[in-house]
This record gives structure tokens, C-alpha cells and sequence, in this order.
């Protein structure tokens, strides 16, 4: 256990459980939420650019100032929500250099402007294909919201700027939080990852056991079925099972674990035509000792470290065979993955946008958890087999 507290790999792998299992905590809104406008960029890259804000006026707050120093946001959003409607009471919008405020809208429940609606952009004096943020903004400077006139009111105005900039990582081209996906995709990579190898680690040890230990007629009929299934080519059967199975996260499990037992297969047969006839063994079965019990108490045990190892190193091969059939179209749209994310980036035009803080998140994501594994199976690897250590430190 001291050995593996050493290891770069331990240590980043709790930080991705944890981010799995606490990560959306980090955020208001839920993964497949609209937060900001498409393509938005992180907001550490570009500081020129006008970030995503959100802003109320209360009874309390009836007016806020705003210190501008961008140029004008990509969408301007109004919502009106009270408890009674204020017909005399207007929402006003004060920008500099003009004398006479916008009057936006009346104080009436449940209303909402869009600045992409045309009435909206009529009611500024704008033509249908004007922009009503830059009317609105039409340069640096200080602006006001209020509420004006006479008479009581309870509720709250809210007025929503997406700019070119939000969070961590940006949006995608929904507007989703990329850092949110990011989040969400370590959970679906890892579930995929450790149960997908170890289904595949039972049906694998199961069978080797069997044909090791049996030998004969069995022996040759489960290695037979082994070379077949290595013989065929994989993506072509995984993309035809996606798509006759349905595109469900266990069913990908599932067709991933059918397809990955026969590596653990034939490791496991080695094993048990070694110690099946040692000393002990064939003392057991002059015993009178069972076949299931031998297999049990005995053979199992003596496989798990190689397990372990085994099951540590093939759980990458999950995760790339996951995020493949993801980025080809082959998984659960409702599942946010790594793969549905550079599948989605690939499809509405990261690459034209410019938009790498769409592929590298994914793509570095994937590479890491994989070494990150790669590496937890070396290091199980070298203890089960002292050989394999060398001069390096264990």
C-alpha cells in the first residue's frame, strides 16, 4: 500500500472519483443547461470580451448602476416576475450620451423580452434585422436600470447579458458549460471503464478456469471460440451490435464485456494448466475433494493477483472503446460523455469556429484516465510478478 501512495496515477484517480461523485455541486445549473451563449470562451482567455451576467432589480433595489468596458454582449434577455402588475410603472434603460431612457417594458407579470424578437427590436426605433445589443450598448461607459413611476410592486426584474466569455472551459455549441460536461463525462468513462473489464474479467476467469483445469474436448472448444473472436475485426462488430442492441449506456457495457473476456481467457487457462498439477492439487482430488470446491478455494484465490493487474490494465481499452463508438454517433445522446462531446464538437463546427476548448477537454480527459490506469496496472503488474521490476523504484 506504501508503494502505491507513491504513485502519480493513485492519487490523480481519487481526484477524478471525487470529481465525479461531488463535481456537479460545483455548479448552478444542471450539464445539459443552456448558460451563456454558443461558443462561448473561457473566461480567462479573452478579456476583451463581455462575460455572460445576470441581473435583478427588487422593491429593495429598485435601480443598479453597470460600469461597462466591453463592447456591446451577444444577447440581451428581460423577465418580468411580480406579484402584481404595475401598468404605470415602467422598466427603463439609461445609456450614455442619450437624454431619454429606453422604456422596455411596463411593469407586468410573467413578461420577457428577447433581443432577437423583431417587436422588441420595432419598439427601440431598430429595423427587423437591427441588433438590439448594440442599441443597447453602444458603447463604454456607465448604464442604469430602474424601475420608474408611481405605486407599489413585489417581485423581481431580471435582466440576462451573454457575452463571449463563461466559465472554466467556455460553452459548447448549445451554450452548455463545457466544465459541466467535462464533470459529467468522468462519471460515464469510469462507469464504463471498471464495469464493462470487470463483466469481462468474470466471463474471462470463468472460462479460463474451465478449459485450464478441464482440459480435453472443453479445453479446445472455449480456445477455439477465443481465436475465432479474435480473429474478427472489433469496431465493425461493436458499431453493428450499437446500432441492433440500442445505443443505451448497459447495453454499450454489456456488447463492451462480451467482446474483452478473451485476453483474461487465455492468462487465466495458463495459470490453471500450470497449478492444476501440482502437489496439492492432485492431493485434493485423491482426497476426494470436488472440482467446484478446488476451483473455489483454491485455483481463484491463487489467480486474483494476475486479476487484479489484468482487470487494471484493460479497463483503458473500455474508455477508448467508448469514447470510439460515441464519437461515431453509436451511444445514448442523452448520456454526456467524452466521446458524445468530440462527436458533437466534430459535428456542429468546433473545428470551423475555432473552438478548441471544445476537443481538448474531452480528448486530454480520455488520455489521462487511461494512462492513469495504464500506469495502476504497471505498477500491480510488477508486484505480481517481481521480474518485471528491474532497477526502478516499486
Amino acid at each position: 500500500m506504501r508503494g502505491l501512495l507513491k504513485r502519480w496515477s493513485f492519487w490523480c484517480l481519487m481526484i477524478l472519483v471525487l470529481a465525479a461523485l461531488f463535481g456537479n455541486r460545483l455548479f448552478d445549473a444542471p450539464p445539459g443547461a443552456e448558460v451563456a451563449a454558443a461558443f462561448s470562451k473561457p473566461l480567462w482567455l479573452d478579456r476583451t470580451l463581455p462575460p455572460t451576467l445576470e441581473l435583478a432589480l427588487t422593491p429593495e433595489k429598485p435601480s443598479l448602476e453597470l460600469d461597462w468596458t466591453y463592447g456591446a454582449p451577444s444577447r440581451f434577455s428581460l423577465r418580468v416576475e411580480t406579484v402584481h402588475s404595475a401598468p404605470d410603472r415602467f422598466v427603463e434603460w439609461r445609456i450614455p450620451g442619450r437624454e431619454e431612457p429606453f422604456r422596455l417594458t411596463p411593469l407586468r407579470s410573467g413578461t420577457e423580452l428577447d433581443g432577437r424578437d423583431i417587436s422588441f427590436k420595432r419598439s427601440l426605433g431598430l429595423p427587423p434585422f437591427g441588433d438590439a445589443s448594440s442599441a443597447l450598448f453602444p458603447a463604454r461607459g456607465a448604464y442604469s436600470l430602474s424601475v420608474s413611476g408611481e405605486g407599489d410592486w413585489q417581485g423581481s426584474v431580471t435582466i440576462r447579458l451573454e457575452g463571449g466569455r463563461w466559465g472554466l472551459l467556455g460553452t459548447d455549441q448549445r451554450g452548455r458549460d463545457i466544465a459541466a460536461l467535462f464533470t459529467a463525462g468522468i462519471r460515464v468513462s469510469l462507469l464504463v471503464g471498471i464495469f464493462a473489464t470487470l463483466l469481462a474479467t468474470i466471463l474471462g476467469t470463468s472460462l479460463g478456469l474451465a478449459a485450464g483445469y478441464a482440459g480435453g474436448w472443453v479445453d479446445s472448444i472455449i480456445m477455439r471460440v477465443v481465436d475465432l473472436l479474435l480473429s474478427i475485426p472489433l469496431l465493425p462488430i461493436l458499431m453493428a451490435l450499437a446500432a441492433l442492441w440500442g445505443k443505451g449506456l448497459w447495453q454499450l457495457i454489456l456488447i463492451l464485456s462480451v467482446f474483452s473476456w478473451m485476453g483474461t481467457a487465455r492468462t487465466i487457462r495458463a495459470l490453471a494448466l500450470t497449478l492444476r498439477d501440482a502437489p496439492y492439487i492432485e492431493g485434493l482430488r485423491g482426497l476426494g475433494a470436488r472440482t467446484g470446491y478446488i476451483l473455489r478455494r483454491h485455483l481463484l484465490p491463487e489467480t486474483l493477483p494476475v486479476l487484479l493487474a489484468t482487470m487494471t490494465l484493460g479497463v483503458p481499452g473500455a474508455i477508448l472503446s467508448e469514447a470510439g463508438l460515441s464519437f461515431l454517433g453509436l451511444s445514448d445522446p442523452r448520456v454526456i460523455s467524452w466521446g458524445r462531446m468530440l462527436h458533437e464538437a466534430q459535428s456542429f463546427g468546433a473545428f470551423t469556429a475555432g473552438a478548441w476548448w471544445m476537443l481538448l477537454p474531452p480528448g486530454l480527459g480520455i488520455a489521462l484516465l487511461c494512462l492513469v490506469f495504464l500506469d495502476l496496472g504497471k505498477y500491480l503488474e510488477e508486484r505480481v510478478d517481481p521480474r518485471l521490476r528491474g532497477g526502478g523504484p516499486s
